[in-house]
């Protein structure tokens, strides 16, 4: 009887200590058709840690009682005006008030008329180049990005910023002197992060194509990104 309480306290323990990740994937504009594989892929991540994983594409799961359970946020691959003003408040709340949160690619093709999300977000999606081999250079020794070489080559949709906010601590960038289409010049960023207020986030410009999300070296960049922002 104490042996099997004793088991019961311990399952109890595990699951009161699992993080709770919302991965939102609502789109007003462009979707994304590896929307889908990416949401497979953060589950599976996920499972290897008994974290868990709900995807949603309901801006209404955006309340202060929600998010007050919720360790982490994803925005995979969102586009456009995403959130009404109780959604905005909430969210801004959540993230200087401690929150986490992790963009992927589209992310930053969202919300162009709210000010603080402009700020928040680091830059703004400005175009594109046809997708292609470009090479991308570590501008930072982060845990987040050490499953990179200090230069590699990767094929996928590369995005031009506007709005770049200069706070950010930027991770890696592109050389824009190794494909076609580039607009940011020699200090054109990639992936970053910064402080909001209490919180924490960090944008990947990569995640376009289906075949991102087999890439060991990306998947295991997005489970650097979750571990990090999760401790």
């Amino acid at each position: 009887m104490r042996s099997t309480l004793i088991l019961a306290l311990l399952f109890c323990s595990v699951l009161q200590a699992q993080q709770e990740i919302l991965v939102f994937t609502k789109t007003n504009g462009f979707r994304h058709s590896s929307i889908e594989k990416g949401v497979r892929t953060f589950k599976e991540i996920a499972a290897k840690h008994n974290w868990s994983v709900n995807q949603s594409e309901d801006s209404l799961v955006f309340t202060k009682k929600n998010l007050d359970r919720i360790d982490l946020v994803v925005f995979l691959n969102t586009t456009g005006d995403i959130f009404g003003e109780s959604q905005e408040k909430a969210f801004k709340n959540y993230m200087e008030n401690g929150g986490r949160f992790f963009g992927i690619h589209a992310a930053s093709d969202t919300e162009f008329e709210w000010e603080w999300f402009g700020k928040f977000i680091g830059g703004y999606f400005k175009s594109h180049p046809k997708q292609q081999n470009a090479t991308i250079h570590k501008t930072a020794e982060h845990e987040t990005v050490k499953a990179f070489p200090e230069t590699m080559q990767r094929f996928d949709e590369w995005y031009n910023f506007y709005n770049l906010n200069p706070a950010v601590t930027v991770t890696l960038s592109l050389d824009e002197s190794s494909y076609e289409g580039g607009e940011n010049g020699e200090n054109h960023p990639h992936a970053w992060f910064q402080k909001v207020g209490d919180g924490l986030m960090y944008y990947t410009g990569g995640g376009h194509t289906e075949e991102s999300y087999d890439e060991p070296g990306f998947r295991q960049h997005l489970e650097d990104v979750m571990l990090w922002l999760l401790k």
